[in-house]
């Protein structure tokens, strides 16, 4: 089901769609390819929002900065100094994190009108990033389809070739609160992360070299255990790159019994407390969970590479499965 969500100040026309299935309502917009809300049962079977957003269009053009809900690309996470190299040539980014270029720069995928197609039980989001758009070399044709399975699990699968060599790194940036989005903090959740590593950043939030051990850390959440605040950082999944999505993480609300788990094909997980969110948010509301390869891979080729070439095809898919205990 889709309907008419909002307008642009150029007139373009903005839409909501509607997935149902197995206890689970999806929206999603066409501004932004955003998760708007995404409803599921507690312990006792009653339904609430568990991703924060906004009600109206508006609220979404107002606070672009949280990236609520978003798809984000052409490059999620941070590229260092918003430069990279590739076969040669130095490509210089919008340093909208200055010195750092972040999430795609200044108008990434989260500001972009989608094209979307109804699929079996979901939508088919897609557009064509043309060639320099915020300085990423190559014309991107990239889609993301969102659907439910028979269990309700959301699933978001990312395709994308390019005419020319580029780099490509894919996320969703919904902020999970089980308790509800109006609950408040979400700092009572528990986590588990199926990671060993991840890597140190410095105060801009860059690598800083090679992913270290989580053991006898904060950042160890091998068994779960309450998340808390002051994290904005990958983790490095032990299971890499696979082919097919497989199951990384669990993130648990005692006081409603939600449970979320995601499933992924990506190499890494960002997990971010949103210890910066504002108005009308506090920080701490939610928990972003942003499947990924690592930040400023296109600057250390010692990470699981994020380049697409003419030919290839980038496919990169997550799973948000739901249940109650």
């Amino acid at each position: 089901m889709s309907e008419h969500f909002g307008t642009l100040s150029d007139g373009t026309q903005i839409h909501r769609w509607t997935l149902e299935r197995a206890g689970v309502r999806v929206r999603v917009l066409s501004y932004g390819g955003i998760v708007q809300s995404l409803e599921v049962p507690d312990r006792h079977g009653h339904p609430a929002n568990v991703v924060l957003g906004f009600s109206d269009l508006d609220g979404y053009l107002t606070h672009p900065g949280p990236y609520l809900g978003a798809l984000i690309g052409r490059y999620a996470n941070r590229i260092a100094g918003g430069r990279f190299p590739l076969d040669g040539l130095t490509y210089a980014l919008h340093p909208n994190n200055p010195p750092n270029s972040l999430h795609g720069g200044e108008r990434g995928f989260d500001k972009r009108v989608w094209e979307v197609t109804p699929v079996e039980h979901g939508v088919r989001l897609g557009r064509v990033s043309p060639h320099g758009e915020e300085g990423f070399p190559g014309r991107l044709d990239v889609s993301a389809t969102y659907t439910l399975d028979e269990n309700g699990a959301l699933r978001i699968a990312y395709e994308a070739v390019t005419d020319a060599p580029t780099v490509v790194n894919l996320t969703n940036h919904s902020y999970f609160n089980l308790a509800g989005a109006q609950a408040g903090s979400a700092d009572g959740h528990e986590l588990r992360l199926a990671a060993s590593r991840f890597t140190p950043v410095d105060a801009d939030l860059i690598p800083t070299g090679a992913p270290a051990e989580v053991a006898g850390t904060r950042f160890d959440f091998r068994e779960a255990r309450k998340v808390g605040a002051g994290y904005d950082h990958n983790f490095v999944l032990d299971k890499g790159v696979t082919g097919s999505a497989r199951e990384v993480a669990e993130l648990y609300d005692p006081s409603t019994g939600r449970a979320l788990t995601v499933a992924t094909t990506e190499p890494g997980l960002q997990l971010y407390t949103a210890d910066h969110l504002t108005e009308p948010f506090s920080p701490g509301d939610g928990i972003a969970l942003e499947t990924q390869h690592f930040p400023d891979s296109p600057n250390r080729p010692e990470f699981p590479s994020t380049v697409l070439r003419p030919g290839e095809v980038f496919r990169s898919e997550t799973v948000y499965g739901f249940s109650a205990r």
